[in-house]
């Protein structure tokens, strides 16, 4: 991925078709097509909003996107961004309707972003090979794009986990809501050890998942950890070096208090100690009434709201996601 300068001076959106950054992207010779997933535990808690508006500001920062709506049976990703429904679908490639992937691109009034709507047959995606999904993943990063997004549908289905997995950034998206908070600790533990179930090459290991997985004697990923290190030390080193790459962050939204902002390093911390895995709080996003006025205009906060809070929140979860500073920082 480039490397990013950024000015806090917001853009003023003029036109449905062109975009008016005033942030300025550094050349660099390294660029790299990166997928990024947007998962959650629950539905409703604004992973699809959060979605379109951060696709349509990585372009204000000179990056091309592809946003793709892997919302298997519940696509609405182009409602989002006011497109109207496309006529090919992820469906068609993973079913062998269309070959490529380039045929499923659709244009939004957005520059440099285009969209992949959803799969329309959501028993047969849900039935798709392993081979097939991770040849979709680089299928993606072979076109013509800097940051492939995927909006990936709520809870722990196989198939989410899978794009998840297959994922360079993962972000989790959570709410102030306790049983939000719970159903991201059960994604991103699901997350991982799907990730271990197809690496473990010893019976008594695969045993071991599974254990953990029905939560039957094992809680944690880090108790998991314990247990394969006492069946067999050299493939508990194995599993530690997973968990040590196996990176997550969180991003809180719909924080209506101060306090609630703090939930998302409460969630870091609770992951770190009790789970050992990676997970980094990138930033929040207040509730705002701006932003679900938006939402009823097909409009993304962005643009209808451009000196809102959310906006300001929003560039700088993109900040920590990245790894830039703020300028004068």
């Amino acid at each position: 991925m480039g490397i990013f300068k950024f000015n806090l001076n917001l853009p003023v959106q003029t036109s449905p078709r062109v975009n008016l950054p005033s942030r300025r992207e550094l050349p660099s010779p390294q660029k790299q097509h990166q997928i990024w997933a947007v998962g959650g535990g629950k539905g409703g808690i604004g992973k699809t909003l959060l979605s379109s508006n951060l696709a349509i500001l990585l372009t204000w920062y000179k990056q091309k996107v592809i946003v793709v709506d892997m919302d298997l049976g519940g696509a609405n990703l182009h409602t989002t961004l006011g497109v109207d429904t496309p006529t090919k679908t992820l469906s068609d490639f993973l079913l062998g309707k269309v070959d490529s992937v380039e045929e499923l691109l659709h244009a939004t009034p957005y520059k440099n972003l285009q969209i992949i709507s959803g799969a329309q047959d959501p028993v047969g995606i849900a039935n798709v090979p392993h081979i097939e999904k991770a040849r979709l993943i680089r299928k993606l990063k072979e076109t013509e794009s800097d940051i492939v997004l995927l909006d990936l549908g709520a809870g722990t289905a196989n198939h989410t986990l899978d794009f998840f997995l297959l994922a360079d950034k993962k972000i989790v998206v959570i709410t102030p809501d306790p049983t939000s908070i719970e159903n991201a600790y059960r994604f991103i533990k699901a997350a991982f050890y799907r990730s271990l179930r197809s690496a473990a090459p010893s019976p008594f290991v695969r045993q071991a998942i599974e254990q953990a997985i029905h939560q039957k004697g094992i809680e944690s990923p880090k108790a998991l950890l314990a247990e394969i290190v006492r069946i067999s030390p050299q493939e508990g080193a194995e599993i530690r070096a997973k968990m040590q790459n196996f990176e997550v962050s969180i991003i809180l939204n719909q924080a209506r208090i101060p306090a609630e902002a703090n939930i998302g390093k409460s969630v870091e911390q609770v992951a770190s100690r009790y789970f050992g895995i990676q997970v980094e709080f990138v930033g929040f996003l207040a509730y705002d009434n701006a932003v679900w006025q938006s939402i009823r205009k097909r409009v993304p906060f962005l643009l209808d709201s451009p000196n809102s809070s959310a906006v300001t929140q929003l560039e700088d979860c993109l900040r920590n996601l990245i790894k830039i500073k703020k300028q004068g920082q």
